[in-house]
């Protein structure tokens, strides 16, 4: 009797903690899941519900602080339609409905005016405010309905790196098209508006998503601090209408961990209004998609792969005689001048062309197109944004030396900013690859939260290497650009500076057309931050050390107060 009295005690207990969890999984999926639904059915008090309520997840920001603020976000409205069979008077219907909002008179009158028409949508997006006051109006013919569309809070900020939704060729509705609205299109759609779903169903497919596939739809939350971004994006701005630029753009990243703080260029749109722009060219992030040949940045990388082959050190000499010619073809330093006898400090300090590349012949072709490779020039960053271009490096695989003397010095090979970025990071950071991205979480409606792994990439060059190259490079700041000017008494900062020609469809280059590159970190010897700039067809400029050095250091001034980082000298 004892024996059959506790089975049903524990069958009772059971069925009592399946309910409750039922209902707890219930209420979570109806208040969390689902509560924008039921939010869109409390406004029936005034309009109706359309059939098709646009939804979608989010994207946020993060600032220092760790607090999320919006970068794309979905905005509810109403929009007001006419059924013409009811309406009596066209033009005191306009009179009513004008006195609450702004509708053009003529379109008004021509769509409320069609015979044979029992439906034409007037205006859209009203506010609660001006849906309530015309719904008071009690016009026959005149209804409300409930409509949500994708709203942009920074308007241009970061606008390139997260996309747009709009319709394509494709689709039969709204997906996201480039940045991360169109890489995100699997989490950030919203195809599960029933929310009548049984309890037991909707809580195992939900948890079946997240198992099997490892996913499902969530919120993203990116790594792109706004205060960072929008102060960068003022410098790419000053910077391309101060030189008249054709493009000018820029990158911040932790050089050890990968995550990107700012990424941008100019010109850029409004997400909000991208219908009103003439071309599309401006809808694609040129720091991930472009592929350019960067010129003398390029020249610390073959310097620091020189120092870890330990083919050259610092104090090593070699005879500068301006120019010299390799495979019948010649090359020289950038104003053409001899240098004699000069030490590899010197190389990078007064950027010699000869100096690179007599480095790159004391590798060897096969050892120097190695390194290079190991940098990842020769392959994608892994950048989680879509449509990464492919780096040109086909003239490493070359047998001749001009090839790898060109290469030396950034020229005759292209990559994107986003793959030299990476490879520069490898000098910052002690010596290792890293993953650049802009996802710092995927948040799922499970309650489910992804986290972007950091892991250490493949070793490059020898951390005694990154600190070597490192000591070069504040020597270049300390001294060099701009004869010192720059040099910060409380902070060392290793920076450098390039200008290549730009190539020519044609064939060969233009005579005058450059490109103009800079790259910086700091503190240098344990870096929070990794800037990389740069400005294509400049005008009336010769040298990057004139266009991007200010903007550098006022980005250097800004993230040194912003973030309160302690002085290394």
């Amino acid at each position: 009797m004892r024996s059959n009295f506790a089975s049903r005690i524990r069958l009772i207990s059971f069925f009592v903690i399946v309910c409750a969890a039922v209902l707890i999984v219930r209420l979570y999926f109806l208040q969390i899941v689902y509560s924008q639904s039921y939010k869109l059915k409390a406004d029936h008090q005034y309009s109706s519900i359309s059939q098709n309520i646009f939804n979608r997840g989010s994207i946020f920001f993060v600032d220092k602080d760790g607090v999320k603020t919006s970068a794309a976000t979905i905005k509810s409205g109403f929009f007001l339609t006419v059924n013409p069979r009811l309406i009596a008077d066209a033009e005191e219907v306009y009179k009513k409905i004008s006195a609450i909002t702004t509708i053009d008179h003529d379109t008004f009158i021509k769509k409320a005016t069609k015979q044979n028409d029992s439906y034409e949508e007037i205006i859209h997006r009203l506010t609660s405010d001006q849906a309530a006051a015309i719904s008071t109006l009690d016009i026959t013919g005149i209804g409300l309905y409930k409509e949500q569309w994708r709203f942009y809070p920074g308007d241009t900020v970061a606008a390139q790196t997260i996309g747009f939704v709009g319709f394509t060729d494709k689709s039969d509705g709204l997906v996201g098209q480039y940045g991360l609205e169109s890489s995100d299109e699997e989490i950030l759609k919203r195809t599960n508006q029933n929310i009548k779903m049984n309890a037991f169903a909707q809580m195992f497919s939900e948890l079946s998503t997240v198992v099997v596939s490892g996913g499902g739809e969530g919120d993203v939350v990116t790594t792109i601090e706004p205060t960072v971004q929008s102060f960068l994006e003022e410098q790419l701005v000053k910077t391309n209408k101060k030189w008249n630029s054709t493009l000018t753009g820029g990158i911040i990243i932790d050089p050890k961990t990968g995550e990107i703080y700012a990424l941008g260029s100019y010109p850029t749109f409004n997400p909000n209004s991208y219908q009103k722009e003439e071309s599309s060219k401006v809808f694609s992030n040129p720091l991930v998609e472009n592929v350019y040949e960067m010129g003398s940045i390029v020249k610390a990388l073959t310097m620091a792969a020189g120092l870890d082959a330990g083919v050259v050190t610092a104090q090593s000499t070699y005879n500068d005689t301006g120019s010299k010619t390799l495979n019948g073809k010649k090359i020289s330093n950038y104003d053409g001048r001899a240098r004699g006898v000069v030490p590899m400090q010197e190389v990078l300090n007064q950027s010699l062309n000869l100096g690179v590349a007599y480095v790159a012949d004391k590798l060897g072709n096969t050892l120097f197109t190695k390194y290079m490779l190991d940098y990842g020039l020769g392959s994608k960053s892994g950048i989680d944004l879509p449509n990464e271009g492919r780096s040109l490096v086909n003239n490493l695989n070359s047998s001749r030396d001009i090839e790898h003397a060109t290469a030396s010095y950034g020229q005759g090979i292209a990559m994107s900013p986003m793959a030299i970025t990476r490879a520069l990071s490898v000098l910052a950071n002690g010596g290792t690859l890293i993953t650049p991205h802009v996802t710092k979480e995927i948040d799922y409606l499970t309650g489910r939260s992804l986290v972007t792994p950091i892991v250490e990439g493949e070793r490059v060059i020898q951390q005694s290497t990154s600190k070597e190259i490192t000591r070069m490079l504040v020597s270049v700041v300390d001294h060099a650009l701009l004869e010192g000017a720059v040099k910060q008494t409380n902070y060392t900062i290793a920076a450098k500076t390039g200008t290549a020609q730009i190539a020519d469809p044609q064939g060969g280059y233009y005579s005058d057309r450059y490109l103009h590159s800079f790259f910086g970190y700091f503190p240098a010897y344990n870096p929070s931050f990794l800037v990389f700039l740069y400005t294509v067809y400049p005008k009336g400029v010769d040298y990057a050390s004139h266009t991007l050095t200010q903007p550098f250091i006022d980005m250097v001034k800004n993230l040194i107060n912003y973030y309160q980082i302690p002085p290394d000298r």
